[in-house]
């Protein structure tokens, strides 16, 4: 990965360069940025641009590094259990599938990744086994006599086992050593840590780049390309699934069934088990997937309430589904109910997070919904 592929960004690149140039590297740092905004991809490129500098076969430390190969850059994932790996499994057990994954887009969100190792309904970690892992490997000299680098995506799934045994190298690393912790959520990553690690925090995408980059790169038309990332929000890989409607309909569907239901649920009880038939519906699917259609359906709620109170050009929310109006729905989302709405759903999250009984869940917030979207303003 290099600079130059990195959509915008340019004054992270511009400063990361610079204290390389200049021999100012700091041995432990924490990328803070939103799901698509290019942390990953940033982190990989600065890896690269460490390595090739330091090392005295410029091209073939390029050609390691753009395969994922160099014998000093390491990695740390969140993993889980798989047919193929039944126990205490580390980010080691899947170099190669991780290899594929980020060369494929180095954009793609921990959904994306558990997706890809076809383990949605489970939760990833990084645990123990790996923080001893890594410990190991940064002791160990490095193959080519320069720096050793770890890129430790999604740190803030450490667990506290973990976290605690890499506080100590980050207070006393090796020698020549850089660790890149990359999180989406600062405030999961534990204090200690925090204050150790130089943090640098990533913007969104601006619109004006994904256009430039939907068009130049994806051969998107224009009118298209000025839609998609609109709605994207400043995020590259949503922009991406966009371009091919993958999830946003399916959950887009979903949502629209269970507002439906719930609007008509109100002293009806026979609607009620149409709820419990939609909440078993949906606790079918891997915790990852609950999660993310729980994090649409906050999105979707706070369009309805940008509609609602005539923030329009605010308003990118595109629906597919016919004979849904979002201006008719959007007047049932306001002052009285959002903060409710939203406390419920991100209290949904944190359960199924610690593996609550998805049914039980999703029924809970369903019958609680009947009520909510009824409140008068």
């Amino acid at each position: 990965m290099y600079f130059k592929d990195i959509i915008g960004l340019e004054n992270i690149k511009s400063y990361l360069t610079k204290t390389v140039d200049e021999g100012r590297v700091p041995h432990a740092q924490l990328f803070i940025g939103a799901q698509g905004s290019g942390t990953l991809a940033t982190a990989l490129a600065y890896a690269q641009y460490i390595l090739v500098k330091d090392a005295k076969d410029k091209n073939a430390c390029k050609l390691k590094c753009d395969k994922l190969i160099h014998p000093d850059l390491h990695f740390s994932f969140p993993v889980a259990t798989t047919d193929k790996v039944k126990k205490n499994p580390t980010s080691d057990s899947f170099l190669s599938e991780w290899r594929a994954f980020v060369l494929k887009n180095p954009y793609a969100n921990l959904f994306d990744w558990f997706q890809f190792l076809e383990v949605e309904n489970k939760q990833g970690q990084i645990g123990k086994d790996e923080a001893v892992l890594i410990a190991k490997k940064l002791t160990l000299k490095s193959f080519e006599g320069g720096y050793k680098i770890i890129l430790i995506w999604m740190a803030e799934k450490m667990n506290n086992t973990a976290a605690n045994k890499l506080l100590k190298l980050i207070e006393e690393p090796p020698q020549k050593t850089i660790l890149v912790l990359i999180a989406e959520n600062e405030e999961q990553i534990i204090k200690t840590i925090l204050s150790r690690c130089q943090v640098l925090r990533f913007p969104k995408v601006s619109e004006e780049n994904i256009i430039k980059t939907l068009i130049e790169k994806e051969n998107i038309d224009k009118n298209v390309a000025q839609k998609i990332a609109h709605q994207a929000d400043g995020n590259w890989n949503r922009a991406l699934h966009l371009t091919q409607r993958s999830s946003d309909h399916k959950f887009e569907m979903w949502f629209i069934i269970w507002i439906r239901v719930a609007f008509k649920a109100k002293g009806n009880a026979q609607v009620i088990e149409n709820l419990i038939d939609w909440s078993n519906e949906i606790a079918k699917n891997g915790r990852e997937t609950q999660k993310q259609f729980l994090q649409y359906c906050l999105f979707f709620f706070r369009q309805a309430l940008l509609l609602n109170y005539k923030a329009n050009a605010l308003v990118y929310l595109e629906i597919t589904t016919a004979k849904f109006d979002l201006n008719k729905f959007a007047p049932f989302v306001h002052s009285k109910n959002i903060i409710a709405i939203n406390e419920t759903l991100n209290e949904a999250i944190y359960h199924i997070e610690r593996n609550g009984n998805a049914k039980i869940i999703f029924l809970d917030i369903s019958i609680k919904l009947t009520r909510l979207l009824h409140t008068k303003e």
